[in-house]
């Protein structure tokens, strides 16, 4: 949900249950007016953030830190060093660990800083077992350290400090190469009475141990928390933005002055890179010499721009860097405001001018360098060494968790608009999807169903009785979502707010009272959910004699999450804002993920721990998997954005959020009926499939474009549903590994240089290929079918391509290209009906598409598609395989017991040869032919009716 367009809104706005102040309508209306662009000016660039403008201005090549070799000590699991600045004589304490699975940890922090500086908790799901680490060599310039293996070492070189990954005789990935390493000594603002005062009894306290130990003098000098105070004048003078900083007309206090910390990694023999979600931008990551760096910072940003590295919504500090023989990751553990600048030594180079180096014989080693920026906290970076995309995943899995495994109903299709207008509205859209016979398995209330827009409410005249409601889309297996968000209407008369306050739960401003800001409800407070007692409190409010109207089949979503907060600086909040002893500064990026955190909490709680929840937020950050679904927030109704929606989604599953989509049609503006068939028929293939539009819009269901524009919506809808059962394994799968689902083609393909930078294609799980039409008018498309020893069929048509090609496809609206990999079995259901809930014991049909060597292998997964049983082994988890003609289920976990009613009914094999009997051995042995049909013009092989129960073991065999 984002502002509204400045009509009927801003009048409905000014309402807000009671009337909103005037000035709130007044400033809305003159911040709304006029555009449906980006107001730039609202959001900081780089020169306009004094840290970042600071740290950027630092010049590579000369880098200040120097590693005091006599002060390592290496321990089994860890290496401790000491780095000095020698230009202002302030200590730094270098950590180093081995982790298992090929990681490593470097942390860097001052080695006594003035008080703490912030270590994100909660994102790491334990802490990260480590290896050990042993010491090769040593001298005066530096040490040499084994990573394990012979070949695999860290070099750690003493003047300047830096930092080599090697392995044989590559160097993998250097840290402060560049000497860009900077990190920001807190200390005592000498302009202020407190440091003064502070000066002077520290002057007395010295006199006194002088006098008692004429040593003392020197001891003080050599210890480095002393240090801080030594550090030179012209450090220490005050710089614009140190300690205090304005933006438009917001006032930042910087109470701790200045805390930025920065270092620079070198990636030898990379060109390409992908990740740091979320920016409305190419899968391939720019270089950004030229222009701002990329920005994390959570933001509600209306009306983003596309292809620029503005902040967005959430924020994840991951990058992978990626050639034909290596993938590698860099996760950046820090929540504070951080700007990454990206630089490469081939940028700008035609492809004629990379085949010219290579005739003359460049000796020029391609090489991408990465500088990474935080405002405070400290240097905590892990490096994923890979070495192929898969272990990248399963790393960073390893660190910050999986997917959450979502209900099945999750996976179908979602029905959303701001706003249903009342009980009839949500009865009738129901009704006319049983009518035009589409399927869905949620609809969506967004604000305006809550009583002036308090959370956990309903609106008392248009939502009456809720549960009736629920109860209606109940009877026919389906389910509702309303949205709960993270502010909270100042009024004494509201349940919710009146307990926040009473328990000291809301952010405290810089002066200690409760931190107030606009949002929806006027004057709102803002939960502080970084305490775990908050994350608690909020987490039983989801309680059905809580929550009052809720049942078993709503669900939630956390939006304005960032937090957004319309008066605030950049939307959001202030940045002296305090958590605690920690400033909103510290935490910023973390705060949607633990809304989300709580909300999901509640939801497993509300069950007694038995339901699996769904939870959709707009703000993530780092293990944001772990808790639900995302989506890209509020786009519009244009084809560009329809075609970025494709490489957001991909950048997140990178890092390990897979469940992600897009508003199909676009939040903002309205679509023409192509571009809404064709956002439809591009949904239909990502994980989280979603209708969503602006409440200013015209009204868009998928049966108000004629009925040529709602059978197209149909189809797409309706195959969405067909492959409901190979989503869910994949889900499965991911929730195990960690493996994104929507994937970009090089994760399959490493070393195809040609799949590199593709990001209007990709695949879901590796046996489908999906190159949906984004273009207006379009007539044709070009698909890269990867894979030179590779066969791909058209799902729609049977026909054999061979890999390793550029693909002309000719399309009509009817065309969704999508392609089933040779070498592949995919499950799908056919019996399409109402929701994902009534096909539960449908039967199957299975697709074998057969590779060169006449071979396919895949899964099929089961459970009751909505409680944790599974972890409990109550789940089906098979294994399909076709060789030397013979066809085969066997069960891959033989401890798992589980019991359904479906079938297989019909199997389907691409790229068959016409066998002369078929034969079954079901699982008790005996044996019966099958009937089969041959197309000897596709060579497809059709086995009819075989009618074994899908969990059971059996083999056909073709003779």
């Amino acid at each position: 949900m984002k502002w509204a367009e400045p009509t009927k809104s801003i009048i409905k706005m000014a309402t807000f249950g009671e009337r909103m102040a005037p000035v709130l309508v007044l400033w809305l209306a003159v911040s709304l007016s006029g555009t449906w662009a980006v107001d730039r000016g609202n959001f900081k660039t780089c020169d306009q953030s004094a840290f970042c403008k600071r740290q950027r201005a630092l010049k590579p090549g000369q880098s200040p830190y120097r590693a005091l070799l006599e002060t390592m000590e290496l321990t089994n699991t860890r290496l401790t060093l000491q780095l000095i600045n020698d230009n202002n004589k302030v200590h730094l304490l270098l950590e180093l660990y081995r982790l298992q699975g090929n990681m490593t940890r470097v942390k860097i922090n001052e080695l006594k800083p003035l008080k703490p500086r912030y270590e994100v908790p909660d994102v790491l799901i334990r802490e990260p077992p480590t290896e050990p680490l042993s010491l090769l060599s040593q001298d005066e310039n530096g040490v040499v350290l084994s990573l394990g293996s012979e070949s695999q070492r860290v070099i750690v070189s003493a003047r300047p400090f830096r930092l080599d990954i090697v392995e044989g005789h590559n160097v993998l990935m250097s840290l402060n190469s560049r000497g860009l390493l900077a990190f920001e000594h807190l200390r005592m603002r000498k302009d202020t009475f407190s440091y003064k005062v502070t000066s002077t009894v520290a002057s007395v306290w010295a006199n006194i141990k002088t006098q008692a130990d004429p040593e003392a003098e020197k001891k003080e000098d050599a210890d480095p928390a002393n240090q801080a105070e030594a550090a030179n004048e012209e450090e220490d003078k005050a710089e614009d933005g140190m300690w205090e900083e304005v933006f438009k007309s917001h006032a930042d206090s910087k109470p701790n002055g200045p805390s930025a910390v920065s270092l620079d990694f070198s990636l030898p023999g990379v060109e390409h890179v992908y990740g740091i979600p979320e920016h409305a931008d190419t899968l391939k990551l720019k270089t950004t010499d030229s222009g701002d760096p990329y920005r994390l910072y959570n933001l509600d940003v209306f009306q983003y721009e596309l292809y620029n590295p503005m902040a967005l919504y959430g924020a994840v500090p991951v990058m992978l860097a990626h050639n034909a023989e290596q993938t590698m990751g860099i996760f950046w553990l820090n929540a504070a405001e951080t700007w990454v600048d990206i630089s490469s030594n081939t940028a700008g180079k035609t492809v004629f001018g990379k085949m010219l180096d290579y005739v003359q014989g460049s000796s020029e080693t391609p090489q991408t360098d990465v500088r990474w920026i935080s405002e405070s906290g400290i240097i905590d970076v892990f490096v994923m060494l890979g070495p192929t995309p898969k272990d990248v995943f399963a790393q960073y899995a390893s660190l910050t968790g999986t997917q959450a495994f979502p209900p099945l109903s999750a996976l179908g299709y979602h029905q959303c608009r701001w706003n249903y207008n009342d009980q009839e509205d949500v009865k009738a859209v129901d009704a006319n999807f049983d009518e035009h016979d589409i399927p869905y398995d949620f609809i969506w209330l967004d604000i305006e169903h809550t009583d002036g827009k308090r959370y956990f409410t309903w609106d008392p005249h248009k939502f009456a009785t809720p549960k009736e409601m629920l109860q209606g889309i109940m009877d026919k297996k389906r389910k509702m979502v309303a949205i709960v968000d993270p502010h909270i209407k100042v009024d004494s008369n509201y349940k919710i707010h009146n307990e926040i306050r009473s328990k000291g739960f809301y952010i405290q401003n810089k002066d200690g009272g409760d931190y107030e800001g606009w949002c929806w409800p006027g004057s709102a407070g803002y939960p502080d959910f970084t305490r775990p007692d908050m994350r608690a409190w909020w987490a039983s409010m989801f309680a059905y004699d809580q929550y009052e109207g809720s049942m078993e089949n709503l669900y939630t979503w956390n939006d304005m999450n960032e937090p957004s907060v319309f008066n605030g600086p950049e939307v959001t909040m202030h940045k002296d804002a305090k958590h605690g002893e920690w400033e909103h500064r510290d935490v910023h990026n973390l705060y949607g993920l633990y809304v989300q955190m709580a909300t999901a909490e509640g939801q497993i709680q509300r069950s007694g721990g038995v339901e699996r929840p769904f939870v959709l937020t707009r703000a993530f950050f780092a293990g944001s998997q772990r808790y639900g679904a995302v989506w890209t927030g509020d786009n519009a109704a244009e084809w560009e954005h329809l075609k970025i929606s494709i490489p957001m989604c991909l950048s997140l599953g990178l890092v390990g959020i897979s469940f992600c989509g897009a508003d199909v049609g676009g939040f903002f503006k309205a679509p023409s009926s192509e571009l809404l068939v064709r956002w439809y028929q591009t949904g239909a293939y990502q994980p989280f499939f979603r209708a969503h539009a602006h409440l200013d819009t015209p009204r868009r269901e998928p049966w108000l474009f004629g009925p040529e524009n709602t059978a197209l919506i149909r189809t797409a809808v309706r195959e969405r549903y067909t492959l409901l059962p190979y989503w869910y394994q994949l889900f499965y799968h991911a929730y195990r590994t960690g493996e994104p689902i929507m994937r970009p083609l090089w994760v399959e393909y490493p070393q195809d240089p040609a799949t590199f930078a593709i990001d209007d294609e990709f695949l879901i799980g590796k046996d489908l290929l999906v190159h949906p039409v984004t273009e207006e008018g379009a007539r044709g498309v070009t698909a890269y079918l990867p894979g030179k020893d590779e066969v791909w069929f058209d799902v729609h048509t049977f026909q054999k391509h061979n890999g390793a090609q550029n693909l002309y496809i000719p399309v009509t609206m009817s065309s969704i290209p999508v392609f089933q990999r040779g070498g592949s079995i995919i499950p799908r259901k056919h019996r399409v009906r109402r929701s994902s809930s009534c096909m539960a014991h449908d039967p199957y049909t299975l697709y074998v598409a057969l590779n060169l060597q006449r071979n396919a292998e895949g899964e099929l997964y089961i459970d009751d598609g909505h409680t944790f049983n599974f972890e409990r082994k109550e789940f089906i988890h098979r294994r399909l395989s076709f060789a030397n003609n013979v066809l085969s289920s066997t069960n891959l976990v033989p401890d798992a017991q589980f019991a359904t009613g479906s079938w297989v009914e019909r199997i389907i094999i691409l790229g068959a040869s016409k066998p002369s009997k078929v034969t079954l051995r079901g699982p008790d042995g005996e044996e019966n032919q099958l009937e089969f049909e041959f197309d000897a013009s596709m060579s497809v092989l059709t086995l009819r009716k075989p009618g074994m129960n899908a969990g059971a073991n059996w083999t056909i065999t073709l003779q």
